[in-house]
């Protein structure tokens, strides 16, 4: 394989021209005898075109096998109507300090992408001093006598490496191609926040049911603890049942602390997504809110939109970039310098008055550095097939997250229905439990049984209704669904 790719070669027949016309004959074959070697040189670089081997590993990604009909969402703060909810998500993403972080980093690529594009135009350089000579009366020298004079030395350059391999244009390419990666990758940033808000607002309402549904527990076990305790008093009730009321209204009380607890954890989570330093409780609605199920578009859309998607591909084109860069350092190269040196009595004529300019261009090229150039010149190869199966593994992902969310959603809707039906015999088989109990049919043994299965199938419908809407959120997030700036 050639060192480069074909189109550089035709540079070999590209005139090189200085400032004052075509340059001189000897310079010519210095340039030809550079695109020779070019030519003979070979390269242990693969020739896997690793962007094109990106988006045909795409278009290979199956359809979505799904029935679901979601609604058309543009963003992710569609998905659910809180004003209050939004109102946080807007102070995260100005103050939480990781985003922020991933900002700086967009800015400072932008600033290189900038400072790569300099090289691209000529350096300038000036210079002005004065020399003040003549009129030492006591110096013992020959000039003693002389008037004092002032000699002004005036100084201009102008240096440039030209660019005939394109070398400093694939610079500027490669740094354009790391704004846009991390541009998308500060998208994804948002997006990661914004749903981490979302879900954290709804696990605040899940750890909210889950505290009270406990307590109902407690009243419900502490009431029979009382009534165990009557019998027990009179005898008609043995020890053995006073023992596992107090049991049972112990550990819910050890239950309703690690609720509690997890409640605050929960608080001060969400406090450190929106960058507060305070404890402040967050209100929360009673229930939960209506969270849409979003739109499951066709496959390449899907992917196409999801911004760490674009990131690795756009890595991959940098590195691309970043390899031709490291093969051309092997190349030779062409510098012109052009300067000024006017020496005058005044200062205008020291810059203004017949300036006399001299050029100079220069060839140089790498003889022998021990390898270092071509091994790091693999080495970027090497690293631009990294940055292909960084792309591929963030793709397998993204499918993963697609399919997961989707599959989640058909099985949690499933598991609802079942507990839902299980749930609403279980409060009928707890009120003919009840009346039992009271008749003297039953044991406490057998009607705490009972308790614990209805407040048991409670809890499980309230958690699934959770992982329900927090899914969601997963589906949108891997659907690339984001937030508008």
């Amino acid at each position: 394989m050639s060192l480069l790719p074909k189109r550089y070669h035709t540079l070999r027949h590209a005139p090189l021209k200085s400032e004052h016309g075509v340059m001189s004959r000897r310079v010519r074959l210095w340039a030809s005898a550079g695109l020779v070697a070019l030519g003979g040189c070979t390269s242990m670089s693969s020739e896997i075109n690793y962007s094109t081997e990106s988006q045909a590993q795409l278009a290979q990604v199956p359809h979505w096998q799904t029935s679901l009909k979601g609604q058309s969402i543009t963003q992710l703060t569609d998905l659910m109507d809180s004003p209050q909810l939004h109102q946080w998500i807007q102070q995260a993403l100005a103050q939480n300090p990781g985003l922020q972080n991933t900002l700086l980093t967009l800015r400072q690529a932008q600033l290189t992408a900038e400072q790569a594009g300099a090289a691209q135009y000529p350096e300038v350089s000036a210079g002005f001093s004065g020399k003040r000579s003549g009129g030492g009366q006591n110096s013992g020298d020959n000039n003693s006598g002389r008037h004092p004079h002032t000699e002004y030395t005036g100084s201009v350059s102008v240096s440039w490496t030209l660019d005939i391999w394109r070398q400093v244009a694939d610079q500027v390419q490669a740094a354009e191609y790391e704004v846009t990666q991390q541009a998308a990758l500060y998208r994804s940033a948002r997006a990661t926040l914004t749903g981490e808000v979302m879900s954290q607002w709804l696990g605040l309402i899940a750890d909210s049911h889950a505290l009270d549904i406990e307590h109902q527990r407690l009243a419900t076990l502490e009431k029979t603890q009382s009534l165990v305790e009557g019998r027990y008093r009179q005898g008609l009730s043995g020890l053995e049942s006073l023992e596992s009321a107090r049991s049972a209204t112990s550990s819910s009380q050890a239950r309703l602390v690690q609720y509690q607890n997890a409640l605050e954890m929960r608080q001060r989570a969400l406090n450190t997504l929106l960058g507060r330093f305070d404890a402040t409780p967050f209100e929360r609605p009673a229930d939960y809110p209506e969270v849409a199920l979003p739109h499951i578009p066709n496959t390449e859309t899907t992917l196409r939109q999801r911004p760490d998607l674009q990131a690795a591909y756009q890595a991959i084109l940098a590195a691309d970039r970043r390899t031709a860069v490291a093969y051309k350092d092997l190349l030779p190269s062409f510098s012109l310098q052009a300067a000024l040196q006017q020496v005058a009595d005044s200062p205008r004529e020291a810059l203004l008055t017949d300036p006399v300019w001299s050029l100079l261009g220069q060839l140089t090229a790498p003889l022998f550095q021990g390898g270092r150039l071509r091994a790091q010149a693999e080495i970027q190869t090497l690293i631009t097939a990294q940055r292909y199966q960084d792309y591929r593994e963030t793709l397998l992902t993204a499918i993963e997250d697609v399919r997961n969310a989707l599959a989640q959603e058909v099985a949690l809707g499933q598991r609802q229905t079942h507990i839902r039906n299980a749930l609403d015999r279980q409060k009928n088989s707890l009120a003919l439990y009840e009346n039992r109990y009271r008749n003297g049919v039953i044991s406490l043994l057998d009607l705490l049984n009972v308790q614990q299965q209805t407040y048991d199938l409670q809890a499980q419908w309230d958690q699934l209704t959770h992982d329900r809407l927090s899914n969601r959120i997963n589906l949108a997030l891997a659907l690339g669904i984001g937030v508008d700036p």
